[in-house]
């Protein structure tokens, strides 16, 4: 199944675009999902169909899902009470009812993701579009399911499941109370779940559009989205400018916001395949006027996102690590090596990645930035790296 995540700042169309590359798909005959998190119903504004945690048949081979971030959030928490009864029971506290709880904040993109899960194992659909929120909350949700299992693995390592036969024993040892059995049983259950989730979000057929209106606002969105994206090794495959005015109009008041927009158009030009969407002088309601905007289906799938490694060892000596960072500036670089893990902050974008197994042998040489890559030199370390024979 191929996913196309649609990104944008709020206010640029994201939800209407969404829908309208849905529509266009299914009406070329593809099985297509929808998928929103919005807690109003913009997603089934712009279908002209209302939308909830059912999913409902929008068009011929077009499905549209708005998950209930309540529904699932209540769920997930009586579990936990069921399954933390007895420390409950022992620390004296009661126990909440279903009725009482309340989503916190984040619900609404917990449930997105395991939606994003739960349609890539049905195989009932081909294409799978998703309406992700607004350009900064969006960053960081696709970034959610690599950190929490980061934090997982730091906090109950799995390897530490191996000495569960002698936790009695070394908790009588040690005068402390080991961690239960159900907790690592719980954290392997929510690392199986965010491992199908990233591996749905990380698939070679899984690709970012991001939308956006042409002008000095978009302009900054789209550079700092791209910029954010490549941190993550993502894809971005088109950016789709929207609401665009006509060239030609008898109003001259328009003449300025068309020269700036087409100054922006052409920047964009320079770095992605840039698709345009005219101005339908209303807002979009139903597949017609969706139909009408002629947004990008489901394009081919690219080249895969790469860090490649590339050996320099007779030249000069080093390994080069090679990480794409289109409108990174060298003042907001930095990095941290951390055991076999380097740290890299480019600008308001951190992210925590794992060495490649040949550079955990080597120490950091320098590193730097040319035509947008951040390339990093690592010297083999001779008490770790095989000697020649």
């Amino acid at each position: 199944m191929r996913t196309i995540l649609i990104m944008g700042p709020g206010g640029s169309g994201r939800t209407t675009l969404a829908a309208a590359t849905a529509v266009t798909a299914a009406r070329a005959g593809t099985r297509t999902l929808v998928l929103s998190a919005d807690r109003t119903d913009t997603l089934g504004a712009a279908l002209g169909i209302g939308t909830g945690p059912t999913p409902v048949e929008a068009a011929p081979r077009l499905t549209a899902w708005r998950p209930d971030p309540a529904q699932d959030f209540r769920k997930d928490l009586t579990a936990l009470q069921d399954r933390a009864s007895s420390a409950l029971d022992l620390l004296g506290a009661a126990r909440l009812d279903p009725e009482e709880l309340t989503p916190l904040p984040g619900a609404e993109e917990l449930a997105l993701l395991r939606a994003l899960r739960d349609a890539a194992l049905s195989e009932s659909y081909d294409l799978l579009v998703v309406d992700l929120p607004p350009t900064p909350q969006a960053l960081a949700l696709l970034a959610l399911p690599e950190e929490l299992r980061r934090y997982l693995r730091r906090l109950l390592p799995p390897e530490r499941q191996a000495a569960r036969a002698l936790r009695p024993v070394l908790g009588r040892l040690a005068g402390v109370p080991m961690p239960a059995e159900w907790l690592y049983e719980t954290a392997g259950r929510w690392d199986l779940e965010l491992a199908a989730v990233e591996a749905v979000v990380a698939d070679r057929d899984t690709v970012v559009r991001l939308v956006a209106e042409p002008g000095p606002a978009g302009a900054d969105a789209v550079r700092g989205a791209g910029l954010g994206l490549a941190l993550r090794g993502l894809r971005t495959d088109v950016v789709v400018a929207n609401r665009v005015l006509p060239e030609a109009s008898p109003d001259t008041w328009l003449a300025g916001p068309v020269a700036q927009q087409r100054k922006t158009l052409e920047e964009w030009r320079e770095a992605y395949d840039v698709r345009t969407v005219a101005h339908l002088g209303h807002d979009p309601r139903g597949t017609d006027d969706l139909t009408a905007l002629a947004a990008p289906g489901a394009e081919p799938t690219g080249a895969p996102a790469e860090w490649p490694v590339t050996d320099r060892l007779g030249e000069d000596g080093v390994l080069v690590w090679h990480i794409p960072l289109p409108g990174a500036i060298r003042e907001e670089l930095d990095l941290v090596r951390r055991g076999d893990e380097l740290v890299v902050t480019a600008g308001r974008f951190r992210r925590i990645v794992p060495l490649p197994s040949a550079l955990r042998r080597c120490t950091v040489d320098g590193a730097a930035l040319r035509e947008g890559e951040l390339r990093i030199r690592f010297a083999p370390d001779p008490k770790l790296w095989p000697k020649a024979r």
